[in-house]
């Protein structure tokens, strides 16, 4: 007994690993790391060749085939978190908020984020509209400064690429 579930908690752990650095590889994918998401994928496709083959061999043991799914489970929810602690790529955000664009610039310029002022126009009027480019690593920082000036901004966050070019004055 103590071998058949040794063997369902060897193929959990091997799904754990190989599904949590896919989740990076893909992100490393989405992000144009080619090299990277190439050694992770090698990493994660012998991973799961080794669970594949325990299992193949194994195929009438009930607790291996739930070892491979509870561990496939568990690697999607480990790779997410770790992959949000270690905050890969940039964002951009964009802030619009009715009185208080020129106080938040200020802040987050103090605080060594490149903010940009756009100027727009809504169906209340003029508005202005903040837009930052920063490092993943950076936007709970940047958010919490938002929201201690003005807890009604309207913030978007989305994925950045970065072509090219200097931005003067933010973090790296």
């Amino acid at each position: 007994m103590i071998e058949t579930l040794g063997g369902a908690f060897l193929i959990a752990l091997m799904r754990i690993s190989d599904v949590t650095i896919g989740t990076f590889r893909t992100i490393m994918v989405v992000q144009g790391r080619k090299y990277q998401a190439a050694a992770a994928g090698f990493v994660e496709v012998l991973i799961w060749i080794f669970a594949m083959r325990y299992i193949v061999q194994n195929m009438d043991n009930m607790y291996n085939l739930l070892g491979y799914a509870t561990g496939f489970a568990l690697g999607n929810i480990l790779g997410i978190t770790l992959e949000q602690r270690v905050a890969l790529g940039y964002v951009q955000i964009n802030i619009v908020s009715r009185h208080k664009t020129a106080e938040i610039a200020d802040q987050l310029r103090i605080k060594q984020f490149g903010v940009t002022i756009l100027p727009g126009e809504g169906k209340s009027g003029e508005i202005s509209i903040l837009i930052a480019i920063i490092k993943r690593k950076f936007l709970k920082d940047l958010m919490k400064t938002v929201e201690t000036i003005d807890k009604r901004a309207f913030i978007t966050v989305q994925s950045s690429r970065p072509y090219r070019g200097f931005m003067h004055g933010s973090r790296v």
